[in-house]
């Protein structure tokens, strides 16, 4: 080969290495996914905790983001298949399928799941009587799945947690399942003769994103930068927005 082929050739090299460097950091994004985890407007996420945190992620390594909407079954799918280089907003207690060839980050929140109501009364769901209870459709509650499974309660599924506490404040069921941020959420935003009371805590549980461990990955450079954000306050500084 040439000196000038030998250039060539190493030019091209170069620019297909650049063209792969730019491909953007595939995240998924839930459908069902409400303010202030995310915005979703068209189709499209466009706000939120979850639109914020892997814009931020991306622009530290220099990438682009693409967000991915897709319902939370086609996540679990598409995951499977290797089709997204990182899902935030899990956490091993909430899966119940396996996760190969993906790792887990540091956490960067801590979501509280309650049982909300229109009255501020206390409960213990073991002892209510049974009834219909609003939660979301494809979403797993490990601490009342056996309640579930008995018949002792029964859910009653709504498209996104939004939905589910409309619902809850319209009077179609007396209790449902939200975490603690989409219910400020819901009360911040909406006539006080619809706010909603935390009557019992089911879980507390950090959440975590899951990252690709692939050649076409910079998994460790994004395992890094999380814990980076982490240190530098970044992840407060994003749930303090939405608060």
């Amino acid at each position: 080969m040439s000196p000038v082929q030998t250039i060539v050739a190493a030019l091209v090299l170069l620019s297909l290495s650049c063209v792969a460097e730019e491909r953007p950091l595939r995240f998924s994004i839930t459908e069902s996914g409400v303010m202030p985890l995310v915005d979703i407007r068209n189709g499209k996420a466009v706000g939120g905790i979850l639109y914020d945190l892997p814009m931020r992620l991306a622009e530290k390594l220099g990438r682009r983001a693409e967000l991915l909407v897709m319902p939370r079954l086609r996540v679990q799918h598409t995951q499977l298949h290797n089709e997204i280089d990182v899902r935030c907003y899990a956490s091993p207690v909430w899966l119940n399928e396996a996760t190969p060839n993906y790792l887990w980050s540091i956490p960067f929140m801590v979501q509280r799941d309650l049982v909300v109501s229109r009255r501020r009364e206390p409960i213990t769901p073991e002892k209510l009587p049974r009834q219909r209870i609003g939660t979301v459709l494809g979403f797993y509650y490990p601490s009342l799945n056996p309640l579930f499974m008995s018949g002792k309660l029964l859910r009653d599924n709504a498209r996104t947690q939004g939905l589910v506490l409309t619902k809850l404040a319209a009077g179609r069921y007396d209790y449902a399942i939200s975490n603690e941020l989409a219910l400020l959420w819901h009360n911040r935003h909406n006539d006080p003769a619809q706010k909603l009371y935390e009557v019992h805590e089911l879980a507390s549980d950090p959440a975590f994103c899951l990252v690709r461990d692939a050649p076409d990955v910079p998994t460790q450079q994004l395992l890094r930068a999380m814990k980076e954000m982490k240190q530098d306050g970044e992840f407060e500084a994003i749930l303090q927005r939405y608060r």
